[in-house]
């Protein structure tokens, strides 16, 4: 099951990959912003709860397909460009066992303990 799960997540990676070529920019930005969403775990320096919220967020990709779509209804390219970002980011992270966290510790995700 944990391999079908990766391979969803890749295809996912590539759909983001895809979304962002019509977009019809240069490919160094996708690769430039790829880690971006990573600032989410800056919230780990106050404290493991507000480093799991802000972590989560950063990584949710219904945000991610809101901000997409709210690229598209107000004729927006760095919202659709953002949209795109997160959720790209959020398909990777999850094929390298990178999941949401849970409140207790950056080490426990919803895909279980990373390093294990």
């Amino acid at each position: 099951m944990k391999t079908i799960l990766k391979l969803e997540e890749l295809l996912m990676f590539a759909l983001g990959a895809y979304m962002f070529s019509l977009l019809g920019s240069n490919w160094w930005w996708f690769f430039g912003l790829l880690l971006l969403p990573d600032i989410g775990a800056l919230g780990y320096l106050v404290n493991p709860k507000i480093g799991a919220i802000s972590y989560n967020v950063f990584h949710h990709k219904g945000i991610a397909i809101v901000l997409y779509l709210t690229g598209i209804y107000f004729l927006n390219e760095p919202l659709k460009l953002m949209g795109i970002i997160l959720f790209s980011h959020a398909s990777i992270d999850r094929v390298f066992g990178y999941g949401f966290k849970h409140f207790d510790s950056f080490k426990n995700t919803h895909l279980g303990k990373i390093g294990n």
